[in-house]
Order: structure tokens, then sequence, then C-alpha cells
């Protein structure tokens, strides 16, 4: 399967995600908003937004594995976090969990999450083979 990451020349380059992404006629995933939740429940990095934006990563990896696909599949992502002082550490664990393949990517700003202690989440939709 080749999914088409276009950067069009009239909008500026973004080194976390691509303008368009277009995947080619198939069954697409959609994963529900995945938060810095262990297999058991319990919450991985309290006040940590790094440690909860890879644990957050992680879980999305694990559901679309669980769907026979994986990061490098991503069509769009949406993000959602709770200060907008978290772009930078954002950029940084993005980056070491998609350096390529960018999707398609919305960051928002929410004044809050599920719970008080959740500082980001991220739903996104993916292709399959």
């Amino acid at each position: 399967m080749t999914i088409e990451r276009i950067q069009p020349p009239e909008l500026p380059e973004s080194p976390l995600y691509s303008h368009v992404v277009v995947a080619p006629a198939g069954r697409l995933v959609f994963v529900a908003g995945q938060v810095s939740q262990n297999a058991r429940g319990e919450l991985v990095g309290p006040g940590d937004f790094s440690a909860q934006a890879t644990q957050v990563f992680e879980n999305l990896s694990r559901a679309l594995a669980a769907a026979g696909t994986d990061l490098k599949h991503l069509v769009k992502i949406t993000i959602y976090v709770t200060d907008a002082r978290f772009r930078d550490p954002l950029r940084e664990v993005n980056r070491r969990f998609v350096p390529t393949d960018k999707p398609v990517s919305t960051l928002l700003v929410v004044a809050a999450l599920a719970q008080p202690e959740y500082l980001i989440e991220i739903d996104a939709v993916a292709a399959l083979d």
C-alpha cells in the first residue's frame, strides 16, 4: 500500500506533520483517544508531560498493532493538550515515534481532559494494507 504525503509549496513545511495525506482505497482504522494509562489502567507520568506523551504514543502503537497496522500508516492524528507550553516537549516525543511518514495533524489546547491529571490525549486514523 502506498500512502502519499504531500507538502504543497504554498504552505509552510512542518517537521511534525504533512499538510495532505492521500490513502488508497481500502479499510481505515479509527483509534479512540489514547491517554497516559498503562495496561492496568494506572496513570503513567503524573505531572510529567513527556512521560505521559510517551505512554500515549506507546498506547497508540499498541492499538494500531492490534488492528494489523502501525504508526507508519497513520493518516490523521488529533492531539489534545492542556497547556500550549507542551508544544516543544510534544515535538520531541512525536519525532521519536513518527520520525518520517508524518500524518495530517491537528493540535488543540483544551481546558481539561476526562481526568484532571491527564495532560495529553491523541486519537488517530490509520490505513490498513
